[in-house]
């Protein structure tokens, strides 16, 4: 056991995880140990700046195909005053189009604003509100990137987080489905790999996932979308660190010290985008990758990078994890013989319905689930839970109905070989699987076709 590692042990012997507070004896002990630990992780300074310089990072741009449909086009952007979305307006802004608006609930600040871009104010969550822009406008192209994006929130506001992410999303498609236009791309995120989550956050954007792959089977207009990982422009946790590491009364609270996060910055998010868009085609939905997201970041040097560029003093603690976060990976999503060739946001089915990209540094894959008439019906039940009621019980288990029928709609359409793969795969882990992993292993054997 090295130096770092007894520390880690004892911090943890000294005050063990999933206290909601820390009394004066457990932070002066911690204090004391988080000081020994901050000296001993000599690496960590490397490692936070490597993490930092992150947000420099760009994508190489099909060019020719991104130009050909922005230039002299209309184009709106759903949360065009965030982080990503103003990235967006600006990558935007250079192509030269003919119109570019950003439409949002109101200004966020620090975010650079678009000379001659019109900015508007609506609610996605109001479906009349978001049609009537969407009908003035008039756009070629829609990108939809307004959402609510923390998954510790989404188990707190889990009626905010579906009414953003899901009914939004589905207010934001129909508009745009209704009032003829050509084009959508979608915002998601890599959590959304996982077919099955109880998650509010990862559930809230795999069901728009979904509705977004029905639309484009079921009509003409170009969809597609784009998967983000850990964006460190905005990065909650390393606002969350900074906070901390600036409050004398605070502790510095992680999940795990073995944590470790792929990341991209806003301008590869905002390229990704315009990458999926000139990978759409017709009749299917297409989502697109990062390749490579470089070597994952460790979360307990990111910290003490924080401790030791501040000087603060604010203790760590090992707090085990709070909802709206997965300890453990479903044993089942990655594939050992395929996982190391695609991005790491692309599970083992979505790896192979791999489809040629027109950029060399991402993937895409079709993202298909068998029609089933019993999802469309739950999305309506939630979309009804979300606008009768407050309680957030119920939303969340309108959503947990959907989402184990998007499950078996996912596994429906996957490749037979893969689904026996997976099923092998998980065979293994089986008896130290939690119950949630447990049903979708359950699933997943209920898929394979026997031999």
């Amino acid at each position: 056991m090295g130096e770092s590692e007894r520390i880690i042990e004892a911090m943890r012997q000294a005050v063990p995880p999933a206290r909601p507070a820390l009394d004066d004896a457990d932070a002066s002990a911690l204090r004391k140990l988080t000081g020994e630990l901050v000296e001993a992780r000599t690496g960590a300074s490397a490692e936070y700046e490597r993490y930092r310089s992150i947000a420099s990072r760009e994508l190489c741009l099909p060019e020719q195909a991104v130009a050909s449909r922005i230039e002299g086009a209309t184009v709106l952007v759903t949360g065009g005053t965030g982080c990503v979305g103003s990235a967006l307006m600006a990558q935007l802004a250079r192509l030269r189009p003919g119109r570019l608006a950003s439409v949002s609930r109101g200004r966020t600040l620090g975010w650079p604003v678009q000379p001659g871009a019109e900015y508007r104010q609506a609610d996605i969550t109001s479906a009349a509100a978001i049609r009537e822009v969407i009908a003035d406008v008039g756009p070629d192209v829609i990108f939809h990137v307004a959402a609510q994006r923390s998954p510790a929130l989404a188990e707190t506001e889990v009626r905010g987080t579906v009414a953003a992410n899901t009914a939004g999303a589905r207010n934001v498609l129909r508009a745009a489905a209704e009032t003829g236009v050509p084009q959508v791309v979608c915002a998601s995120t890599g959590k959304a790999l996982r077919p099955y989550s109880p998650e509010v956050y990862t559930a809230s954007k795999r069901a728009a996932e979904w509705m977004g792959a029905d639309l484009a089977a079921s009509t003409g207009m170009l969809l597609s979308a784009a998967r983000f990982t850990h964006v460190v422009d905005n990065s909650i946790v390393h606002e969350r660190l900074r906070a901390w590491a600036g409050d004398r009364r605070a502790s510095m609270r992680l999940h795990g010290e073995d944590i470790s996060f792929y990341a991209q910055s806003a301008v590869e998010s905002a390229q990704l985008l315009l990458t999926a868009m000139a990978g759409a085609v017709p009749g299917e939905f297409r989502v697109h990758a990062i390749t490579d997201l470089g070597w994952p970041v460790c979360l307990l040097d990111v910290a003490v990078g924080v401790l030791r560029e501040t000087g603060s003093r604010t203790p760590l603690y090992i707090s085990g994890y709070d909802p709206g976060y997965e300890e453990v990976a479903f044993p089942g999503l990655y594939d050992p013989a395929t996982a190391g060739d695609v991005s790491p946001l692309m599970n083992a089915f979505e790896t192979a319905a791999a489809v040629p990209s027109v950029c060399p540094r991402t993937d895409a894959f079709r993202l298909e689930f068998a029609p089933d008439p019993a999802a469309v019906k739950l999305l309506d039940l939630l979309g009804e839970a979300c606008g009768r009621t407050r309680d957030h019980g119920a939303v969340r288990q309108a959503l947990d109905d959907l989402s184990w029928v998007l499950l078996n709609a996912t596994l429906a359409a996957a490749d037979p070989g893969v689904l026996s793969r997976c099923a092998s795969l998980i065979r293994h882990h089986e008896d130290a699987m939690s119950p949630v992993h447990r049903r979708v292993s359950q699933a997943v054997r209920a898929h394979v076709v026997p031999s």
